[in-house]
């Protein structure tokens, strides 16, 4: 639980939990069809995520409530597979859905996963709890925005674009929270295996 004597409370919340999905595939053999990539699924296979993922339930009962403001900001990432979770998760940490903002990740071609359509977007859902009003506004609810690269060229999995970020603080104000944070950032503070933890949660 977080302690309220020592955790500050937070006005915008940013979490992006990791759903119990699989990656797609390290390597193997692809062929070109009208400039994009198009794996062989005999000789590519979805892999197991690089860190143990969570339970709808056990995402679900994270004291994210205790972490925020009666008026506060929530922006809650999840997948094509688990939009319909995201929004139970909404409701248990005690927020109103809002809107729907797209992530269009493979805008310069590039395959996706699934069956009948290739899944090619994330979702960042904002949610509201209380009256806080916003710093500014913007205009549109879909981005294209390539998928971050690490030192050898492969795409980063699962990890989403400082360009989000770079909105968020444009949009809804201070203090900060990244839940699940895969890097530190100035003027936020994180919580993740990956940043520096500067609020202490239990997870069962």
């Amino acid at each position: 639980m977080a302690s309220p004597d020592k955790t500050p409370l937070y006005r915008t919340i940013v979490a992006d939990p990791p759903w119990d999905v699989k990656a797609g595939p390290a390597s193997g053999d692809y062929t070109v069809v009208d400039g994009r990539q198009v794996w062989n699924l005999a000789t590519n296979k979805s892999r197991d995520l690089a860190f143990p993922p969570m339970s709808v339930a056990a995402i679900a009962a994270l004291p994210v409530s205790e972490l925020a403001e009666q008026d506060a900001h929530l922006y809650l990432w999840t997948t094509n597979g688990y939009l319909r979770d995201a929004f139970d998760v909404i409701d248990a940490w005690g927020f109103n859905y809002s809107t729907a903002l797209v992530w269009a990740k493979n805008p310069f071609g590039g395959g996706g996963l699934g069956g009948a359509w290739k899944i090619t977007t994330e979702f960042l859902l904002f949610a509201r709890r209380g009256s806080l009003q916003a710093t500014s506004h913007h205009i549109g609810t879909w981005f294209n925005v390539k998928r971050e690269y690490d030192e050898r060229g492969k795409p980063q999995h699962s990890r989403k674009p400082s360009a989000f970020l770079d909105l968020i603080e444009q949009v809804s104000p201070g203090p900060r929270l990244e839940m699940f944070a895969r890097r530190n950032r100035l003027g936020w503070d994180t919580w993740g295996d990956e940043a520096l933890e500067h609020v202490e949660l239990s997870v069962g």
